[in-house]
């Protein structure tokens, strides 16, 4: 819907060729380099760095007709420019004597690493020349020719804190642009990043108090639990599951799924084959609400949170979950919950979830009340498993065992689901839970 303008990779008066990186924008919670739609010089820019632009505005004006006097270069002049380039850069192309792991990569510089069988790790080594010491598209492609030749030296990390007159190509982003540039006439209407309200009772500060700021990040969540909060009336259900032979099971076949796949089989990918279990039983459950309108949901896409290791929270989405086996579902929330702590989640695997699983137990929380990701009508918080003591019905009688408990704590939204509705859906979801088949095959 919008994004947050970071930080401009060209000032007005640079020539900027096709598809090359202009930008830095942030889109709920990613960050992400933005190409530009046109070759030419940059005449103008049209929003600041902080500013929230809508997707579709102009952000800046892209003199394309050639006016400048810097002549327009053809295409072979172009891609003559970009193999003089490479060669270039093939003489002092070096791999780092350590690997950086979490460094961006642009969708480009990942993508002729796959076609030319770069692994990861041989990708962390690769010293950038570009922001920050990022890989740029002629790093990657003189790497694969120096390798091809020979060529390569190990040296120290390339150093990024130097400023350089050398003008260094950046990278190039081929994915659909989140903020698209425009070749426009007319400036675009400035819109002000939204803030927090504040409540109208000063706050006091001590003596020995620490004022902190909130990050981008932080003020996004905050912004969003708000809205969330102010939409929806939320409700709550509980329900205690015995899921004993759901635990037993894990223990039995998770060394085969490491072994076999080289996952490990957590307890998350049965609580979403549970939920979408559930979801197909109680289609409504799967809506989402437009003013006076329900949108009944045709997919399931399953939003799942995961806590970040700067303490904030990101929610990538399994989309078509109802379409995966559960090694399937443990390959997917294996790679998506990694891959956002790394800060590499693109933007496409943050939206369209159609229903959220929160899983309080990991930090050992027995109970939750999670709040409404909008415009879903529901969230499951998944309390901590504990061993207890419980009444077990046999066919000879009561009695009292030692089993695995945990709470399933469902939130939702009072406009367009009962307590009828959101409690028979979080009861099916431990109803599945309970009844688990310790002699399922995992394969």
């Amino acid at each position: 819907m919008e994004g947050t303008i970071l930080n401009w990779l060209k000032k007005v008066g640079d020539k900027i060729e096709q598809d090359e990186s202009i930008l830095e924008v942030a889109t709920d919670k990613v960050d992400t380099e933005i190409p530009s739609t046109h070759a030419g010089i940059l005449k103008e820019i049209l929003v600041k760095e902080g500013d929230v632009v809508q997707v579709g505005k102009p952000i800046a004006i892209i003199d394309t007709g050639g006016s400048s006097d810097t002549p327009q270069s053809s295409p072979t002049q172009e891609s003559s420019f970009i193999e003089k380039q490479i060669e270039e850069t093939i003489s002092s192309v070096a791999t780092l004597a350590e690997p950086v792991s979490g460094r961006f990569y642009s969708p480009l510089v990942l993508n002729i690493a796959k076609e030319e069988g770069i692994t990861m790790s041989e990708l962390d080594s690769i010293a950038g020349t570009g922001q920050e010491g990022r890989v740029t598209k002629t790093d990657i492609l003189a790497y694969v020719q120096a390798k091809k030749t020979g060529k390569l030296q190990q040296s120290k990390p390339a150093q990024t804190e130097q400023p350089s007159t050398e003008t260094k190509p950046t990278p190039v982003v081929e994915t659909k642009p989140i903020v698209e540039v425009k070749v426009v006439s007319e400036p675009v209407q400035e819109i002000k990043t939204p803030e927090i309200k504040k409540i109208s009772t000063p706050v006091p500060i001590y003596d020995g108090d620490e004022v902190i700021e909130m990050d981008r990040m932080r003020k996004m969540i905050a912004q969003r639990m708000v809205e969330s909060k102010h939409t929806a009336p939320h409700v709550t259900s509980f329900v205690e599951a015995d899921v004993t032979n759901l635990v037993y099971w894990r223990r039995k076949v998770k060394d085969e799924m490491l072994q076999r796949e080289g996952e490990t089989l957590t307890f998350m990918p049965m609580f979403v084959e549970a939920i979408v279990k559930a979801l197909k039983d109680y289609p409504m459950m799967n809506i989402s609400v437009d003013g006076d309108k329900i949108i009944k949901r045709k997919n399931i896409n399953i939003g799942m949170a995961v806590a970040l290791p700067s303490g904030n929270l990101i929610v990538p989405v399994i989309h078509n979950a109802d379409q995966l086996n559960l090694v399937g579902l443990t390959k997917k929330i294996n790679d998506l919950a990694r891959r956002a702590r790394e800060n590499k989640l693109k933007p496409d695997e943050l939206i369209g979830g159609t229903y959220t699983v929160s899983n309080v137990g990991s930090f050992g929380n027995v109970l939750g009340t999670p709040i409404i990701m909008q415009p879903q009508v529901g969230i499951l918080a998944l309390g901590a498993i504990r061993k207890q003591a419980a009444v077990i019905e046999t066919p000879f009688g009561d009695t009292i065992g030692v089993r695995h408990m945990m709470f399933l704590s469902h939130s939702y939204d009072h406009r367009v689901v009962d307590g009828s509705l959101g409690g028979m859906f979080v009861r099916r979801v431990a109803d599945y839970l309970e009844d688990y088949d310790l002699n399922k095959n995992l394969f």
